[in-house]
């Protein structure tokens, strides 16, 4: 009995084993190919999926989804002989695992080299500024390239990016060196427009005020002028309303005599011959009303009244 129990035992654990390797059961975005005798009999999609055990083998699982393989910098020459260090990232995805198993070795190995090489081929066409400066170029270029390639793989590359561009050190202190020059440069010329304009604007203000100064100026000395002249008629006027007579004007004429003599540096004034006949007329006035002295005698009278303007001396005033 105990031989049939061993034996039973083992059919159930290869009975165990054959449905282990029976049932196989894929996970979602993936795919494995099945072979046998060591050829290729068909692709297992995601699922539960039913093979002949010991006969069909699982060659190879591959991932579906979109995948991320960052290469390591690669020394590229430039058109102009520098050596610069370019970091790519590719973005792949299998479309077909069968081909991806069959038709390259290694589709990653493949990718890489194919990418250094098309990127040397770029590069090489290109002068440093221009490579530093068209990365979608490049981008879009070794797209292309390695899309067209890897059609037959069963890979299609959807993206392809530059991570860093390193050029020599020397090259990029020189950079460093010319481009804090154009910014000194641009500063300075910055600094200059903004001094013109604030010179300009200066000058702008400095021009309004002296206009406005002298429009105030003008207008005040127009205001002042018509001030005179209506103070001028306004006297006129009021002198000839009051119809003054020669008595009147005598007396007027002796008191603007003392404003002609002020200051002490007048040695010499000029009488108005007006002066002579206003002296007659207040000199017969003051006859009639106090009967001191009579016509037209006298001695500063008589003395004023010949025609045209007198030169006289400054009298002198005593106590």
């Amino acid at each position: 009995m105990e031989p049939i129990i061993i034996v039973l035992i083992i059919l159930v654990v290869l009975v165990f084993i054959a449905l282990i390797k029976t049932i196989q059961v894929i996970p979602q975005a993936s795919a494995a190919i099945v072979e046998r005798f060591g050829r290729y009999t068909r692709t297992l999609n995601a699922g539960l999926n039913i093979v002949v055990p010991f006969i069909d083998s699982i060659r190879n699982r591959i991932d579906l989804r979109e995948q991320v393989v960052p290469f390591p910098p690669q020394p590229v020459i430039t058109q102009d002989n520098l050596v610069v260090n370019i970091d790519t990232v590719i973005y792949y995805q299998v479309t077909d695992a069968r081909a991806a198993t069959y038709e390259v070795a290694s589709y990653i190995q493949a990718i890489e080299q194919l990418t250094v090489t098309t990127l040397r081929n770029i590069i090489g066409g290109m002068d440093l500024e221009r490579t530093l400066t068209s990365r979608e170029e490049i981008n879009a270029a070794l797209r292309g390239v390695l899309d067209e390639a890897t059609g037959k793989w069963g890979i299609r590359v959807n993206r392809v990016e530059l991570k860093a561009i390193e050029p020599p050190t020397s090259i990029q202190d020189s950079m460093e060196k010319q481009m804090r020059a154009d910014r000194d440069k641009r500063a300075a010329i910055l600094t200059a427009e903004g001094i013109r304009q604030s010179q300009i604007l200066t000058a702008e203000g400095e021009k309004q005020s002296a206009i406005l100064r002298a429009e105030g100026e003008a207008k005040a000395a127009a205001l002042r002028a018509e001030g005179e002249a209506q103070a001028v008629r306004t006297v006129f006027e009021a002198i000839h309303a009051g119809d003054p007579d020669q008595k009147l004007l005598s007396y007027q004429y002796l008191q603007m005599l003392p404003k002609i003599a002020e200051g002490d540096a007048n040695k010499l004034w000029i009488v108005p011959s007006e002066i002579g006949d206003a002296l007659k007329g207040l000199s017969g006035a003051m006859g009639n009303f106090g009967g001191l002295g009579g016509g037209s005698g006298g001695g500063a009278p008589a003395a004023a009244s010949g025609g045209g303007s007198e030169r006289r001396e400054k009298p002198s005033i005593t106590d």
